[in-house]
């Protein structure tokens, strides 16, 4: 087992590899490589999102790992759904013989998974996602590798945190900047204020059931086109 340094050397490494300002999908991809290399006896790490009730795997260090999210996923079974479902922490070693979840683990085992780690991410009563472990490689767990999961599952849900939160701010400013562009060609091609032009768009987005930012994306497009149309010699 690691010395008590090298862990707490490991640990601060991989804090400061996946807390650096990136994007959310860099985000992603950093906490599951720095997570497979952290806690030891695990092979394979993925990292999931819930939205609307919805579990989807975002990032991941292999294709087993997309394979296997999925398979849990649409049995409704497995560690990874129960760790967000029912228990923060779902330990499985020896998954040849857990009982837990019938369907899932004949598929597992198809694999070469013989042991699993999933640990939910969340903050007080709200869930972000899940981190996922698999091993081919061994049936046990590894001294220290539950303590050290549970530890980078915690730097992992704040790196996760405020990744998400960056994200909805970006497309935020992103989707009033369309609008913005939309309501500026509205304005322009019936020569009315902006008030007006902003009501228009509200109005078509009500009566068609559409979404204003995709109307606002459909104007500016055609604009664009346009505009393309006209530049181009004959």
């Amino acid at each position: 087992m690691p010395s008590s340094t090298d862990i707490a050397r490991s640990l601060a490494e991989a804090a400061v590899s996946i807390s650096a300002p990136r994007t959310l999908e860099e985000t992603l991809d950093a906490i599951v490589h720095a997570a497979r290399t952290s806690v030891p006896g695990f092979d394979h790490v993925g990292i999931s999102i819930v939205s609307k009730d919805r579990i989807e795997t975002k990032a991941a260090t292999s294709q087993l790992v997309w394979e296997l999210d999925d398979v849990q996923y649409d049995l409704q079974e497995g560690p990874c759904v129960d760790s967000i479902r029912k228990e923060p922490l779902m330990s499985a070693p020896h998954l040849r013989d857990d009982s837990r979840w019938p369907r899932y683990v004949p598929q597992a085992v198809e694999r070469g998974v013989r042991s699993q780690l999933a640990y939910r991410l969340y903050v007080e009563d709200h869930t972000m996602g899940g981190l996922n472990f698999y091993s081919t490689e061994s049936d046990t767990l590894q001294d220290g590798a539950y303590e050290i999961g549970e530890l980078f599952a915690t730097h992992a849900t704040v790196a996760l945190g405020r990744a998400i939160e960056e994200d909805n701010l970006n497309q935020a400013l992103a989707t009033r900047t369309l609008i913005g562009n939309a309501v500026g060609l509205t304005m322009a091609r019936f020569q009315v204020s902006s008030d007006r032009a902003f009501q228009f768009l509200a109005r078509a987005s009500s009566t068609s059931n559409i979404k204003m930012r995709d109307i606002a994306e459909e104007i500016v497009s055609r604009a664009d086109e346009e505009y393309g149309a006209k530049s181009r010699p004959d």
